[in-house]
Protein backbone atom coordinates (compact mmCIF):
# COMPACT_ATOMS: atom_id res chain seq x y z
CA UNK A 1 0.00 0.00 0.00
CA UNK A 2 2.60 2.59 0.95
CA UNK A 3 4.71 1.91 -2.36
CA UNK A 4 1.49 2.34 -4.23
CA UNK A 5 1.34 5.96 -2.01
CA UNK A 6 4.69 6.39 -3.05
CA UNK A 7 4.47 5.59 -6.88
CA UNK A 8 1.62 8.00 -6.99
CA UNK A 9 2.72 10.77 -5.59
CA UNK A 10 6.29 10.41 -7.85
CA UNK A 11 4.26 10.45 -10.55
CA UNK A 12 2.57 13.59 -9.68
CA UNK A 13 5.61 15.77 -8.57
CA UNK A 14 7.34 14.18 -12.45
CA UNK A 15 4.08 15.77 -13.84
CA UNK A 16 3.95 18.79 -12.60
CA UNK A 17 7.82 19.56 -11.96
CA UNK A 18 7.86 21.17 -15.45
CA UNK A 19 5.28 23.47 -14.59
CA UNK A 20 6.74 24.54 -10.85
CA UNK A 21 10.06 24.90 -12.69
CA UNK A 22 8.78 27.43 -15.40
CA UNK A 23 6.92 29.61 -13.16
CA UNK A 24 8.99 29.70 -10.00
CA UNK A 25 12.02 29.86 -11.77
CA UNK A 26 10.72 32.73 -13.43
CA UNK A 27 9.48 34.12 -9.96
CA UNK A 28 13.26 33.37 -8.93
CA UNK A 29 15.26 35.72 -11.39
CA UNK A 30 12.90 38.20 -11.45
CA UNK A 31 13.20 38.83 -8.07
CA UNK A 32 17.12 37.79 -7.21
CA UNK A 33 18.31 39.57 -10.84
CA UNK A 34 15.59 42.17 -11.74
CA UNK A 35 15.54 40.83 -14.78
CA UNK A 36 12.92 42.24 -17.74
CA UNK A 37 10.05 39.89 -17.66
CA UNK A 38 10.96 38.25 -21.38
CA UNK A 39 14.10 37.09 -20.04
CA UNK A 40 13.13 36.00 -16.89
CA UNK A 41 10.29 33.40 -18.58
CA UNK A 42 13.16 32.72 -21.48
CA UNK A 43 15.51 31.61 -18.97
CA UNK A 44 12.70 29.52 -17.03
CA UNK A 45 11.62 28.23 -20.38
CA UNK A 46 15.05 27.07 -21.24
CA UNK A 47 15.43 24.81 -17.96
CA UNK A 48 11.91 23.34 -18.58
CA UNK A 49 12.47 22.39 -22.35
CA UNK A 50 15.81 20.62 -20.33
CA UNK A 51 12.96 18.89 -17.49
CA UNK A 52 11.51 17.76 -20.86
CA UNK A 53 13.95 16.68 -23.16
CA UNK A 54 15.28 14.73 -19.66
CA UNK A 55 12.08 12.72 -20.07
CA UNK A 56 11.46 12.69 -23.52
CA UNK A 57 14.63 10.89 -23.64
CA UNK A 58 14.01 8.31 -20.74
CA UNK A 59 10.68 7.24 -22.34
CA UNK A 60 12.17 6.94 -25.79
CA UNK A 61 14.90 4.82 -23.79
CA UNK A 62 12.65 2.79 -22.27
CA UNK A 63 10.33 2.06 -25.32
CA UNK A 64 13.53 1.62 -27.84
CA UNK A 65 16.22 0.67 -25.31
CA UNK A 66 18.51 3.37 -26.76
CA UNK A 67 18.94 6.96 -26.79
CA UNK A 68 18.79 7.76 -30.31
CA UNK A 69 21.09 9.44 -32.89
CA UNK A 70 21.98 12.96 -33.56
CA UNK A 71 18.77 13.83 -35.39
CA UNK A 72 16.75 12.07 -33.04
CA UNK A 73 18.22 13.89 -30.23
CA UNK A 74 17.78 17.29 -32.12
CA UNK A 75 14.09 16.46 -33.45
CA UNK A 76 13.47 15.64 -29.47
CA UNK A 77 15.09 19.23 -28.33
CA UNK A 78 12.60 21.17 -31.29
CA UNK A 79 9.57 19.10 -29.09
CA UNK A 80 10.35 19.96 -25.90
CA UNK A 81 11.31 23.67 -26.71
CA UNK A 82 7.69 23.22 -28.69
CA UNK A 83 6.24 22.37 -25.81
CA UNK A 84 7.33 24.96 -23.64
CA UNK A 85 6.97 27.94 -26.09
CA UNK A 86 3.09 26.74 -27.35
CA UNK A 87 1.89 26.38 -23.78
CA UNK A 88 3.36 29.95 -22.59
CA UNK A 89 1.66 31.54 -25.54
CA UNK A 90 -1.35 30.29 -24.40
CA UNK A 91 -1.15 31.17 -20.85
CA UNK A 92 -0.32 34.46 -21.54
CA UNK A 93 -2.72 35.67 -24.11
CA UNK A 94 -5.74 33.60 -23.38
CA UNK A 95 -8.34 33.83 -20.38
CA UNK A 96 -11.97 32.39 -20.33
CA UNK A 97 -14.77 35.46 -20.28
CA UNK A 98 -16.29 32.78 -17.30
CA UNK A 99 -12.54 33.34 -15.55
CA UNK A 100 -13.24 37.09 -14.94
CA UNK A 101 -15.34 39.26 -13.00
CA UNK A 102 -16.21 41.36 -16.61
CA UNK A 103 -15.24 42.15 -19.84
CA UNK A 104 -13.56 44.65 -18.30
CA UNK A 105 -11.55 42.92 -16.11
CA UNK A 106 -10.68 40.16 -18.81
CA UNK A 107 -9.79 43.14 -21.15
CA UNK A 108 -7.11 43.64 -18.34
CA UNK A 109 -5.46 40.84 -18.24
CA UNK A 110 -2.83 41.05 -20.76
CA UNK A 111 -1.90 44.25 -18.66
CA UNK A 112 -0.86 41.94 -16.02
CA UNK A 113 3.02 40.81 -15.35
CA UNK A 114 3.62 37.76 -17.67
CA UNK A 115 4.72 35.64 -14.50
CA UNK A 116 1.37 36.36 -12.50
CA UNK A 117 -0.32 35.67 -15.83
CA UNK A 118 0.73 31.72 -16.44
CA UNK A 119 0.76 31.01 -12.76
CA UNK A 120 -3.05 31.86 -13.64
CA UNK A 121 -3.33 30.21 -16.83
CA UNK A 122 -1.89 26.98 -14.70
CA UNK A 123 -3.78 26.91 -12.13
CA UNK A 124 -7.13 27.08 -14.47
CA UNK A 125 -6.38 23.68 -15.35
CA UNK A 126 -7.02 22.46 -12.07
CA UNK A 127 -9.90 25.07 -11.33
CA UNK A 128 -12.09 26.03 -13.84
CA UNK A 129 -14.30 27.78 -11.80
CA UNK A 130 -11.77 30.68 -10.52
CA UNK A 131 -12.85 34.22 -11.10
CA UNK A 132 -10.42 37.45 -11.24
CA UNK A 133 -12.31 40.32 -9.79
CA UNK A 134 -9.58 43.22 -10.17
CA UNK A 135 -6.19 43.97 -11.45
CA UNK A 136 -5.47 46.92 -12.90
CA UNK A 137 -6.66 50.16 -10.88
CA UNK A 138 -6.26 53.97 -11.12
CA UNK A 139 -5.30 56.03 -7.54
CA UNK A 140 -8.68 57.04 -7.73
CA UNK A 141 -10.21 53.77 -7.80
CA UNK A 142 -9.72 53.28 -4.43
CA UNK A 143 -12.30 56.52 -3.49
CA UNK A 144 -14.83 54.89 -5.99
CA UNK A 145 -14.68 51.88 -3.64
CA UNK A 146 -15.02 54.16 -0.60
CA UNK A 147 -10.80 53.02 0.45
CA UNK A 148 -8.34 55.56 1.22
CA UNK A 149 -6.42 56.47 -1.81
CA UNK A 150 -3.18 54.41 -2.00
CA UNK A 151 0.34 56.08 -3.23
CA UNK A 152 1.92 52.77 -3.81
CA UNK A 153 -0.17 49.76 -5.02
CA UNK A 154 0.96 46.75 -7.29
CA UNK A 155 -2.19 47.28 -8.93
CA UNK A 156 -0.95 49.89 -10.41
CA UNK A 157 1.56 49.66 -13.28
CA UNK A 158 5.48 49.27 -12.17
CA UNK A 159 8.11 50.25 -14.02
CA UNK A 160 8.22 46.73 -15.88
CA UNK A 161 4.96 47.65 -18.33
CA UNK A 162 3.11 45.77 -16.15
CA UNK A 163 0.51 45.38 -12.88
CA UNK A 164 1.91 43.15 -10.70
CA UNK A 165 -1.50 42.11 -8.43
CA UNK A 166 -4.86 40.48 -9.25
CA UNK A 167 -7.59 39.71 -7.26
CA UNK A 168 -9.73 36.27 -7.19
CA UNK A 169 -12.88 35.71 -5.65
CA UNK A 170 -13.20 33.43 -2.87
CA UNK A 171 -16.95 34.37 -1.97
CA UNK A 172 -19.23 30.78 -2.19
CA UNK A 173 -16.15 28.65 -2.49
CA UNK A 174 -15.32 26.04 0.49
CA UNK A 175 -12.21 27.07 2.41
CA UNK A 176 -10.34 23.61 1.04
CA UNK A 177 -10.42 25.49 -2.38
CA UNK A 178 -9.14 28.63 -1.00
CA UNK A 179 -6.38 27.19 0.70
CA UNK A 180 -5.79 25.28 -1.68
CA UNK A 181 -5.21 28.21 -4.33
CA UNK A 182 -3.59 30.46 -1.39
CA UNK A 183 -0.59 27.79 -1.18
CA UNK A 184 -0.40 26.90 -4.55
CA UNK A 185 0.51 30.93 -5.71
CA UNK A 186 2.93 30.76 -2.60
CA UNK A 187 4.66 27.89 -4.26
CA UNK A 188 5.09 29.55 -7.14
CA UNK A 189 6.96 32.08 -5.20
CA UNK A 190 3.76 35.02 -5.16
CA UNK A 191 2.53 36.75 -2.31
CA UNK A 192 -0.53 36.15 -1.28
CA UNK A 193 -3.17 38.10 1.11
CA UNK A 194 -6.57 37.58 2.45
CA UNK A 195 -8.83 40.49 2.19
CA UNK A 196 -12.46 41.44 3.20
CA UNK A 197 -12.34 45.28 3.37
CA UNK A 198 -14.15 45.40 -0.03
CA UNK A 199 -15.55 41.88 -0.40
CA UNK A 200 -13.88 38.62 0.45
CA UNK A 201 -10.76 37.78 -2.24
CA UNK A 202 -7.66 36.81 -2.31
CA UNK A 203 -4.82 39.33 -3.10
CA UNK A 204 -2.15 37.68 -5.56
CA UNK A 205 0.94 39.85 -5.69
CA UNK A 206 4.79 39.45 -7.11
CA UNK A 207 7.81 41.27 -6.28
CA UNK A 208 8.07 44.89 -7.65
CA UNK A 209 11.52 46.07 -7.26
CA UNK A 210 10.17 49.91 -7.56
CA UNK A 211 8.24 49.09 -4.35
CA UNK A 212 9.72 46.04 -2.30
CA UNK A 213 7.85 46.24 0.88
CA UNK A 214 4.56 46.86 -1.46
CA UNK A 215 1.99 43.81 -1.70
Amino acid sequence: MLDWIYNILKLLLLLLLPFILLIRGAVFFHSQYNCFPAVSLLASGFITAIVLFIYLTFMYGRITGRIGGGNVLKRRSFIALFLVLGYSIYGLFFLSNSNAKSSEVRSEFTNLHPIVRLSISTVLFLDRDLIITDAKRQPEDYKKMGLPTKKRSLHYKQSSGYVHAVDIRTNNRSEIRNTLLKWYFKLMGLNTLRHVGTGDHLHISLKSHDSPGAI
